[in-house]
């Protein structure tokens, strides 16, 4: 069953940092079988008032590898280049196409 994690950073701490991670982060991604599908760009709220400041969807083939991915070592290691900027990242798992 397809996985989502719907990610959006808040601010930014270190700005050279979170560069450095974002550079990174595509390449954990794969070794556990996930990508981006939108990463950035402009965004319309149509219902709510949610307002993301910069808005990532990542896809996985199972809840699961997206876990494996989370968890990982590769994963981990870049982890700390975000700190001082926060972030919020939520797994949805179900069907889809």
């Amino acid at each position: 069953m397809t996985a989502l994690l719907i990610g959006n950073v808040g601010f930014v701490g270190d700005a050279e940092r979170m560069a450095e991670y974002r550079a990174e982060v595509g390449r954990t991604l794969k070794l556990y079988g996930g990508g981006f599908v939108i990463r950035g760009g402009e965004f319309t709220v149509l219902e709510g008032e949610w307002q993301p400041t910069h808005l990532s969807v990542m896809k996985f083939p199972t809840a699961e590898d997206a876990r494996r991915w989370y968890s990982s070592p590769e994963y981990r290691e870049i982890v700390p280049l975000r700190e001082g900027t926060h972030m919020d990242l939520i797994l949805v798992e179900g069907e889809g196409e």
